[in-house]
């Protein structure tokens, strides 16, 4: 059963950081590209980060420069380092392995982790 775990989230000032982890399971974790998406409210679900199984990373222009991805097979767990977080970035994040027109690979979310940042 796939499933997905998120955590890490809450609410910071403007110019904060936030570290989001989430756990996979079911799935062949090191196989696959992993993403980080977040869902604004009254807007669509975005990928703002990916990492590979070879560690090449790609981010959103929105979050390049302030967001860092990064994953630890061993433990079936991606991560996402959020600097110099913005009002604009708050949302409920999610992870998923990303398919490679970068939509979500599975059609099981976890419940998210809401990041919350105050101006």
């Amino acid at each position: 059963q796939v499933q997905f775990v998120e955590s890490g989230g809450g609410l910071v000032q403007a110019g904060g950081s936030l570290r989001l982890s989430c756990a996979a399971s079911g799935i062949p974790f090191s196989l696959k590209t992993m993403g980080w998406y977040r869902q604004a409210p009254g807007k669509q679900r975005e990928l703002v980060a990916s990492i590979s199984l070879s560690g090449s990373t790609n981010y959103a222009d929105s979050v390049t420069g302030r967001f860092t991805i990064s994953r630890d097979n061993a433990k079936n767990t991606v991560y996402l380092q959020m600097n110099s977080l913005k009002p604009e970035d708050t949302a409920v994040y999610y992870c998923n392995a990303r398919a490679f027109n970068n939509r979500p690979m599975y059609d099981n979310w976890g419940q998210g982790t809401q990041v919350t940042v105050s101006s």
